[in-house]
C-alpha cells in the first residue's frame, strides 16, 4: 500500500468517491481534496431535476455527510482552486499560493458550460446551469410561474429545464438548431418522440433555427433567432453543452484533446497524474476506443476506478455509458452510444404511443444502445447486450414476450 499525499483537484462527485475509495481500500496517508465551490462535494442531476422542482431539499444532493471527511481524515479545501501543477516537482499551487506536493494527483476539474457569444450575452436574467448555486437562482427565476422562459438548447439540460419551467406554470419555449432535439445524444427517430413529448406539454418548440442574440435593457426582455423571429422573454436559460476544464493539464504539458487523454486505467501522459469524470477522454477498451462521457454514471464510478489505479491496483475502466432523465410523466434510462453514425436503425420493443418501451439502436445486427421509456428493471441486461458485442435477433429483440437475459449470449 502506497502512503504519502494524495491530491484530488475537483470536489464533485468523482472527486468525493475517489476520497472515499482511498479510505475504503486502506489508504493511511494524507489526502486532500480541493474544491472550488464553497459547497461540499454534491451531485449534479437533483439540478435540473428534483432540487430545481422543489422536490428534494438541498442536502439531499450532497455526496456525505457534513462531517464524513473529518471523520475520514480527508482534507477539504472548499473555495480554494489548485492554480497551476509543476509535475516534475510532484507539486500543486492553490489558488491561495499555498504549495502542497503530492505522490498521486487526481484531476477532477469537470467542465463548464459553454457561452453563447452572442449580441446581449451579458444581459441580466440569461441562465447557465452547472452549479448548486445556478440551480437556485434558476429556481427562483422560474418558480412562481407566470413567466415568458425561452431555452437555448434542446439536449438533456434543456429539455429537462424546460420541463420543469413548464412544471412551475410557466409559457416555454424551446430553441434548437438541429431538426430534432437531442438530435447529437440519440439521433432523430427518438429525438422525435422527446419533441412530440414537449409539443405535449405546451412548448414551443422552434427547431432548425439558433439563437442570434438578445434584446434588453439591462434585463433580458426578447431573443432573436437565426432566422429572425423576436421572441418575448423574462427568463433564458442557455443548454448548449460543456467544455472539459483541461487548463491544468495544458499547462502542465498532460496530452489533451477534447478532455486530458488517459489509459484505461485513467492516467494520463504522466504516470503520477489520473482523470476522472467529465474532464477524462478515457481510453475504454468495451468500445475499442476513447470516449469522453459527460453524465452522473461516469463520475459516480470513474472516481473510485481511478481511485484505486492510483493505489497501484490492475484497473480497466470498461464501463457502458449510462445516463437517466425525467420529464413530466417519462422516465428513461441509457446504455452505450447512440450518436448519429454510431449505428444503421433504431428498433423498439413495447408500446411506443403509450411511451412505455425499450429502444435499442443497431450497428451491423449488433446492440449499441438501449433505452428503456417507462419501463424499469433491465438495465443490467441492456448492458449485458450491449458487452456482448454479438449480432441479435431483432425479430427475438423486438418481441415483448422473450426475456432479455435468455437474449445474451
Amino acid at each position: 500500500m502506497p502512503e504519502g499525499t494524495f491530491v484530488i483537484a475537483g470536489a464533485g462527485l468523482a472527486g468525493a468517491k475517489a476520497a472515499e475509495t482511498l479510505r475504503e481500500e486502506g489508504f493511511a496517508g494524507r489526502v486532500v481534496l480541493v474544491g472550488e465551490e464553497i459547497e461540499r462535494p454534491y451531485e449534479r442531476p437533483p439540478l435540473s431535476k428534483g432540487f430545481l422542482l422543489d422536490k428534494e431539499p438541498r442536502d439531499k444532493a450532497h455526496v456525505h455527510e457534513a462531517d464524513w471527511y473529518d471523520k475520514h481524515d480527508v482534507e477539504l479545501r472548499l473555495g480554494v482552486a489548485v492554480a497551476s501543477i509543476d509535475p516534475a516537482a510532484h507539486e500543486v499551487r492553490l489558488s491561495t499560493k499555498e504549495p502542497v506536493g503530492y505522490d498521486k494527483l487526481l484531476l477532477a476539474t469537470g467542465a463548464s458550460p459553454r457561452r453563447l457569444e452572442v449580441p446581449g450575452a451579458r444581459l441580466q436574467g440569461i441562465h447557465y446551469l452547472r452549479s448548486m448555486a445556478d440551480s437556485a437562482a434558476l429556481k427562483q427565476a422560474i418558480a412562481h410561474g407566470g413567466r415568458r422562459v425561452v431555452v437555448a438548447g434542446a439536449g438533456w439540460i434543456g429539455l429537462e429545464t424546460a420541463a420543469a419551467a413548464r412544471a412551475y406554470g410557466n409559457d416555454v419555449t424551446v430553441i434548437e438548431p438541429e431538426p430534432a432535439p437531442l438530435h447529437a445524444s440519440v439521433g432523430p427517430e427518438i429525438g422525435g418522440m422527446f419533441a412530440a413529448l414537449h409539443r405535449e406539454h405546451g412548448v414551443d418548440l422552434r427547431l432548425d433555427q439558433g439563437v442570434a442574440g438578445f434584446w434588453g435593457a439591462g434585463q433580458v426582455s426578447a431573443v432573436v433567432t437565426s432566422g429572425g423571429a423576436e421572441i418575448p422573454a423574462d427568463v433564458v436559460i442557455v443548454g448548449i453543452g460543456v467544455r472539459p476544464n483541461t487548463r491544468l493539464a495544458e499547462e502542465a504539458g498532460l496530452e489533451v484533446s477534447d478532455g486530458v487523454l488517459v489509459d484505461a486505467s485513467l492516467r494520463t501522459s504522466d504516470p503520477d497524474v489520473h482523470a476522472a469524470g467529465d474532464v477524462a477522454n478515457a481510453y475504454n477498451p468495451l468500445l475499442g476506443r476513447r470516449v469522453r462521457v459527460e453524465h452522473w454514471a461516469n463520475a459516480l464510478n470513474g472516481g473510485p476506478a481511478a481511485a484505486r489505479a492510483m493505489l497501484g491496483r490492475d484497473v480497466s475502466y470498461d464501463r457502458v455509458p449510462y445516463f437517466f432523465s425525467d420529464q413530466y410523466d417519462l422516465g428513461m434510462e441509457m446504455s452505450g452510444v447512440a450518436s448519429p453514425g454510431e449505428y444503421d436503425e433504431v428498433v423498439h420493443r413495447g408500446d411506443v404511443e403509450g411511451r412505455e418501451f425499450i429502444a435499442f439502436w443497431l450497428s451491423g445486427g449488433r446492440v449499441v444502445g438501449g433505452m428503456n421509456v417507462n419501463v424499469w428493471d433491465v438495465t443490467g441486461d441492456v448492458q449485458a447486450l450491449i458487452r456482448s458485442g454479438q449480432a441479435v435477433d431483432k425479430a427475438r429483440l423486438t418481441d415483448p414476450g422473450t426475456p432479455l437475459a435468455d437474449l445474451v449470449p
